[in-house]
């Protein structure tokens, strides 16, 4: 396998302006070309995956299952999507019909940022270039800068770009803090991160010097709310798996539990078996789990985790040689437990395979909390009673809501995808990735004859044309002020049946004479 080699600092800008000089030629401006470039990266993963699935067991030591199903896949279905659906997305679009602007053929038309800046993470490397299909979808070019984290998937991806997309207006850059900061110096038309926090408001601070509008993915604590009428031995299952997929190390992750109290042992039960059903009496030795992505994750995490006040139930073994943490189950948690642990009075995320449960006395305790922190980028609640599950998404904001099940909120092609407030801002995934790279330009054609009715715009102003202007464009409001609704809305309804019975009555004295 190829080693990763750094993009020299020096070359960026010299990319960037090829890139740019490209995108200006217009090759892009063809929908051929676009679809033609997307089915160029659908092939370029359906054609290698064994090897991206080796790289990622080489990077993660990642299962090929959860390769095929969570990075191939997705990538290659949202190729696919894109690529059916890029006609009409980018079809110009007209504007309601207003009787005020109908002379001036108002449309709104799709047309591409420009040249943009995408940051992938080392969790995901391929589904996370998903937004790269909206960004050829919607005719810009672009730089996709991939995790120095995943060496060998990222040495696969340097390889692979040029044999099958166009190198004048599609590149991979390689590179650390270093190379990042550089490339965050340059002016970009649209950059969209996925990632952490911490970086995510670098990078927002850095677009900010030029003006340019960003997407951040940034995760966060995402809770899994198990109400006292769940299914526990459905909600335990199904939590386990999404919380150990990837070792944990998953944006979209359940980071902990809130359950009531007086039910927590039913839940515990449940992860048990479920647990042993998975990996068996040694997870070391599993096929079925990944590892930690570098030693100073694995610190973090590991750290965590030796200062926790709860009880380790399952799991806790960890190994720094193998960066191996097992499944790990943590009960009688405390919000103020080094796993619930907060950083400017918010709680850190996890991200890795332990998994605390905190009891609470009910579920408004529970939303209580989960409202007292930033928005987190998914929340999940496990119930019978679909009337509970509406009450924690009615009572809670996240970037996205999953009821009785996990994760596959960040599956739907025709869903968005993204945070709110703390967990991010944007959204990607199917046409959201190409409305995001594109700009909505509104195009007005004005007719010679339409000063026969403006005229009036132009000086001198008068106080004739003010009347007239105040008569043709000052809007009259036809709703009642609040609180006089009803007295209003009856003299109208008063008048109009008035005028009904008139007619009627009047045609009715036309037919009798008819008649006669």
């Amino acid at each position: 396998m190829a080693s990763l080699v750094y993009t020299p600092v020096h070359d960026l800008p010299q990319i960037r302006e090829h890139l740019r000089a490209s995108f200006r030629r217009g090759k892009t401006d063809s929908v051929a070309y676009r679809k033609e470039q997307l089915l160029q990266l659908a092939y370029l993963f359906q054609d290698n995956i064994p090897r991206f699935q080796e790289a990622l067991l080489a990077d993660l030591r990642r299962p090929k299952i959860e390769t095929n199903l969570f990075d191939l896949s997705i990538i290659i279905n949202e190729c696919m999507y894109a690529y059916k659906n890029i006609e009409s997305w980018t079809k110009p679009e007209k504007v309601p019909f207003s009787i005020d602007w109908f002379a001036f053929s108002p449309k709104v038309y799709k047309e591409p940022k420009g040249t943009v800046l995408i940051i992938t993470p080392f969790n995901f490397p391929l589904y996370c270039l998903a937004p790269l299909t909206g960004a050829i979808a919607a005719g810009c070019a672009a730089v996709v800068k991939p995790s120095e984290l995943t060496p060998v998937t990222s040495a696969l991806l340097t390889e692979l770009f040029p044999k099958y997309l166009d190198n004048d207006l599609y590149r991979i850059v390689n590179g650390a803090v270093e190379e990042t900061t550089k490339l965050l110096e340059l002016q970009w038309d649209h950059i969209l991160y996925t990632g952490g926090g911490r970086v995510g408001r670098l990078i927002a601070k850095a677009a900010a010097t030029h003006l340019t509008p960003v997407t951040l993915e940034l995760g966060g604590k995402s809770p899994a709310v198990v109400d006292a009428n769940a299914d526990f031995d459905m909600a335990a299952k199904r939590i386990l798996w999404a919380k150990m997929i990837n070792a944990g190390q998953v944006c979209v992750a359940p980071d902990y539990v809130l359950v009531p109290r007086h039910v927590q042992s039913k839940l515990v039960d449940a992860f048990k078996k479920h647990w042993f059903a998975f990996y068996g009496p040694d997870p070391h030795t599993s096929d079925s789990f990944s590892r930690i992505c570098s030693e100073s994750h694995w610190d973090r995490i590991s750290g965590m985790l030796k200062n926790t006040q709860g009880n380790v139930i399952l799991g806790g073994e960890m190994s720094k040689e193998d960066k191996y943490i097992s499944p790990t189950v943590v009960t009688h948690v405390s919000f103020t437990d080094s796993l619930m642990k907060e950083q400017a009075q918010n709680p850190l995320e996890i991200f890795g395979p332990v998994l605390p449960i905190v009891s609470v006395p009910d579920i408004d305790s529970a939303l209580e909390y989960i409202n007292s922190h930033d928005h987190p980028l998914a929340l999940y609640a496990f119930s019978n009673d679909a009337n509970v599950c509406d009450y924690v998404r009615k009572r809670t904001l996240s970037g996205a809501f999953v009821a009785n099940d996990l994760l596959f909120q960040g599956i739907v092609s025709a869903a968005p995808f993204g945070g709110v407030g703390g967990s991010g801002y944007g959204v990607h995934k199917g046409k959201f990735s190409f409305d995001t790279f594109t700009h909505q330009r509104p195009v007005l054609r004005s007719p010679k004859w339409i000063d026969l009715l403006m005229s009036i715009r132009y000086p001198p102003y008068t106080d004739k044309n003010l009347k007239k202007a105040n008569q043709a464009a000052m809007p009259k409001i036809p709703y009642p002020r609040p609180g006089e609704g009803d007295s209003v809305n009856w003299m109208r309804w008063s008048v109009a049946v008035f005028t009904v019975l008139l007619v009627v009555a009047n045609r009715t004295r036309v037919l009798d004479a008819i008649r006669a």
